[in-house]
C-alpha cells in the first residue's frame, strides 16, 4: 500500500432479525447478508485492486452489543482485513405471552480502499 492512502469507496446497509430465541449473533449475522447482498464489488477488478487489501469495518447495532459473537460476524464476510464491532441500536419487541423477544438488528459496512 505504499503511497497510496486508504479512502471510503462502500458503505452498504443492512437489517437482520431473529424472531424466536432472542439470539443476537444470527439477528447480526442476517444483517450483514442483507448489507452484502445489496452490493456488487465490481469496481475491485476494474482498479485492479486484490480483494484481500480491502479495510471492511462492521457496525452492528442491537440492543444488548454485549450478546454479539463479534468473531462469527467478521467470519462470515467473504474478503478483505475485516474488523467488527457491536452498539447499542437495532429493536427488541417483547413477546408479552412469553421472555421469548424478537431481534431486530442493524448492520454498516464500510470497505475502504488503498488508493
Amino acid at each position: 500500500m505504499s503511497g497510496k492512502t486508504l479512502r471510503r469507496v462502500i458503505l452498504e446497509m443492512g437489517s437482520g432479525n431473529d424472531l424466536h430465541g432472542g439470539d443476537y449473533t444470527k439477528a447480526a449475522l442476517r444483517a450483514v447478508q442483507d448489507a452484502l447482498h445489496h452490493s456488487s464489488l465490481s469496481m475491485l477488478r476494474a482498479l485492479q485492486v486484490p480483494p484481500a487489501e480491502m479495510v471492511v469495518e462492521v457496525t452492528i447495532g442491537v440492543q444488548r452489543p454485549e450478546q454479539v459473537d463479534l468473531g462469527r460476524v467478521a467470519a462470515s464476510l467473504p474478503y478483505g482485513k475485516v474488523t467488527a464491532k457491536a452498539v447499542k441500536g437495532g429493536l427488541d419487541i417483547p413477546d408479552p405471552a412469553k421472555d421469548d423477544p424478537a431481534v431486530v438488528a442493524s448492520a454498516a459496512i464500510v470497505v475502504s480502499l488503498p488508493l
